[in-house]
């Protein structure tokens, strides 16, 4: 895709919880309607750096800025508003509460309150299941509808960049791959993607660059096609560490 200014920003990323350091000199970039998968092995760092862009985690050093606004340091809730959707692992939805109120959650800053009624309308047409069952308790659907009632809370607050963080863990294929056909739909509709898969093939053939974490350093970064097509891939997650 043709290169723009970036959206995203993280220059020099450092990281730790308390004496341990887990991210070291970390760069990342996410331009406009652009998709870009974030890999590693277990334990590399992927979710602190999107818990860190989002404001989960307070960097010890370095730069995030969102279109040019520098936002590390942030309240989660600010930096939502500036316009970044963070969909934590393993989904965290409330599961007494019926699906719509999940959704209604995502719409809680002013701006988006305002478009509220607009937002849930534009994704039940999107999300037909979601539509089918809002009246039923988010703790009863399926592995799979629970996932899309994580990404759709998090457009309710009309972001411009949309983090996901292993979209499709524990679910089956056929439902990874629906998951998969939604994410696309909505980056086509101009929302850049960030996203955190253990599937190296199947992110590095839908996104359009991607960074390889190992260790909490980036070791990897550049198109798709040439992270799939780089020697050091298959080391980075085949080689066994010495005992």
């Amino acid at each position: 895709m043709a290169e723009a200014a970036a959206l995203l920003e993280v220059d020099g990323l450092e990281v730790a919880y308390g004496d341990l350091q887990v991210l070291w000199g970390v760069r990342l970039e996410v331009s406009p309607g652009e998709i870009v998968c974030l890999l590693g092995p277990n334990g590399s760092g992927k979710s602190t750096l999107m818990n860190s862009i989002s404001g989960l985690v307070r960097p010890r050093g370095g730069r995030i800025a969102f279109a040019g606004i520098r936002i590390d340091g942030r309240p989660p809730h600010r930096i939502t508003a500036q316009g970044i959707a963070h969909v934590l692992e393993r989904r965290r939805l409330f599961p007494y509460m019926s699906v719509e109120e999940n959704l209604a959650l995502g719409a809680y800053l002013p701006a988006a309150a305002a478009h509220e009624a607009q937002s849930l309308a534009a994704l039940y047409a999107r999300f037909p299941v979601l539509r089918d069952k809002r009246r039923m308790r988010a703790g009863v659907l399926s592995g799979g509808e629970q996932q899309l009632v994580s990404i759709a809370r998090a457009l309710m607050s009309r972001p411009r960049c949309l983090m996901v963080d292993e979209p499709f863990l524990g679910l089956s294929a056929r439902v990874q791959d629906t998951v998969l056909q939604y994410l696309l739909e909505i980056n086509a509709s101009g929302v850049a993607l960030l996203f955190i898969d253990q599937n190296v093939r199947r992110a590095l053939q839908h996104a359009h660059r991607g960074y390889v974490l190992q260790s909490g350093r980036v070791v990897l970064a550049g198109a798709s096609a040439e992270i799939l097509n780089h020697p050091e891939l298959e080391r980075i997650y085949f080689t066994r560490r010495p005992g």
